[in-house]
């Protein structure tokens, strides 16, 4: 079998309310991946992961791309929804990233929910891996999953963000700090 050819995707940096983001394009200026500089480490696992040998090139995202991350960080929720994307990962991780973008700004839903959607009502583990492994995070929402109780659970880029961009949102949720 041949080797899968290099694939070379850019890199480019975005200052939020939240953190540094770190931004990866494609040659079309598509997102395909969306992390935060803390974990930088972890974006490059995920791209090598998802995508094998990659030429990561520091070059600026589209600027379409970038305005409407900073209309989305200024209040316009909507914004998300401009956003041209794609990704690697398994039929079943992409099925719940697609899935994640059903869930409107200002709501949340459950892991099992989600499972019961995607009509695989016992794999809220599944989901909650699959979430975990999202790799655009916020444009691809993740964080509007939360527990079956209302609590926030697990955030690849941290509770704090999670809470964050819950609170910007305008979602319902059991803070982190009055659990």
């Amino acid at each position: 079998m041949p080797a899968k050819p290099t694939e070379r995707f850019f890199l480019d940096r975005l200052e939020t309310p939240i953190g540094i983001a770190l931004l990866v394009t494609d040659d079309d200026g598509f997102l395909r991946a969306l992390d935060w500089s803390d974990y930088e480490t972890r974006l490059h696992r995920l791209l090598r992961r998802h995508y094998g040998d990659i030429v990561l090139e520091d070059t600026p995202a589209p600027k379409s791309l970038i305005s409407a991350l900073k209309g989305y960080f200024s209040g316009d929720l909507q914004q998300l929804t401009t956003i041209k994307w794609r990704t690697g990962g398994t039929p079943f991780q992409r099925n719940v990233w697609t899935a994640l973008q059903t869930i409107p700004a200002g709501r949340t839903s459950s892991y099992g929910e989600l499972a019961g959607r995607l009509s695989v009502p016992n794999a809220a583990r599944a989901v909650g891996l699959a979430n975990g492994s999202n790799p655009i995070s916020v444009v691809v929402p993740c964080h509007r999953l939360i527990g079956s109780d209302g609590s926030l659970t697990g955030y690849a880029g941290g509770l704090n963000r999670k809470q964050w961009l819950l609170k910007h949102e305008g979602a319902t949720f059991k803070s982190a700090t009055s659990q």
